[in-house]
């Protein structure tokens, strides 16, 4: 069921004509500094794929993809719901070296997705992929990479105050690192997003990790597709959004399965008709390079630096109308 939470006495910090203005200049000061520090070059992805490419993400299992017929070429096409496998065949075929990365708007239609303040059915995100070597497939790396991406946001946010006074998000660089077992055994009779809200009560800017596996209780913390992330060397970005009292994630990101990692994780979750699929024989028989990636959600972070209310102020997409006669109401403005 969609849901909408409105913060007591909330008032849009920026009119119209400034939060277009405020949008451009955070999509565009984070993608300067974000391939500059990562070492990415952006490139052209493409908005859908062939289904029988199984190269489309399969999030948490359960969403239907939009899906099309192309009578030209007697196939059928499916809206893409991330680039996790496409940004690891791009790196093989456009000759990336060690060290070297991608990155690309990622746009996409998630039609089952539940409607609330931080989701909607439109996706916008900087898809991320980079070339590491075997040696670099550890937490200790993934923490460090966790940690430029926390301070790239940061200083993006730096850099908003000073110029639109107006705008007072804090944020915290320090970064707390914290398992999702870790977190249900803190938390044990809370669910995951439960989980994360009261941790982040204390710890302003975390970092879940070791996302997709079961966990003791018996269920994963989140749906994690078998075939993109190792479900050991995982995780999501999340800022504590004190106007909505909860937990924001930014990103869900991680070191990317190798052949042991596919093997188990497409034996545990009950895919294994998924080895056939060419993606999935390359990297079985270790012909992909090794990776890095990750999606940063870019409204989502908009909405973070910029105090929103409702992620439909920061970007354009079609809402139920309890959602547009609540918003309306309370004076949050819907683009």
């Amino acid at each position: 069921m969609n849901k909408i939470t409105v913060p007591a006495g909330y008032r849009p910090k920026l009119n119209s004509y400034d939060t277009q203005a405020v949008i451009s200049f955070i999509k565009q000061s984070f993608q300067l500094e974000f391939s500059a520090r990562l070492g990415l070059k952006r490139v052209s992805a493409p908005l859908f794929v062939t289904r029988s490419s199984g190269l489309n993400d399969d999030l948490n299992g359960y969403e239907r993809p939009v899906t099309f017929d192309i009578p030209a070429i007697g196939a059928e096409a499916q809206v893409v719901h991330s680039l996790a496998k496409w940004k690891r065949l791009a790196l093989k075929k456009y000759d990336f070296a060690v060290h070297e990365g991608l990155y690309t708007d990622m746009n996409a239609i998630r039609r089952d997705e539940e409607l609330d303040n931080l989701h909607s059915v439109y996706v916008d995100q900087w898809d991320w992929e980079k070339v590491i070597t075997r040696e670099d497939r550890t937490l200790d790396y993934l923490k460090h990479t966790v940690r430029i991406i926390v301070d790239i946001i940061c200083n993006i946010n730096d850099k908003l105050r000073i110029r639109y006074p107006q705008l007072n998000t804090e944020l915290s660089r320090d970064v707390s690192f914290i398992t999702s077992q870790e977190l249900e055994d803190m938390y044990p009779s809370l669910s995951p997003e439960q989980r994360e809200n009261e941790y982040s009560k204390a710890h302003e800017t975390a970092f879940i990790m070791q996302i997709g596996g079961k966990l003791r209780s018996g269920i994963p913390h989140g749906g994690r597709a078998p075939d993109y992330d190792d479900w050991s060397l995982n995780g999501d970005i999340i800022f504590r959004n004190e106007l909505l009292g909860r937990s924001l994630e930014i990103s869900s990101m991680g070191i990317r399965v190798d052949a042991e990692a596919l093997d188990r994780q497409l034996e545990l979750s009950g895919c294994n008709e998924r080895r056939s699929l060419p993606f999935h024989k390359m990297l079985l028989e270790d012909k992909l390079p090794l990776t890095i990636g990750g999606g940063i959600g870019q409204s989502r972070l908009c909405m973070l630096l910029m105090g929103c209310a409702h992620i439909g102020e920061v970007q354009s997409s079609v809402w139920d109308s309890e959602t547009v006669k609540v918003c309306e109401e309370n004076g949050i403005p819907l683009l």
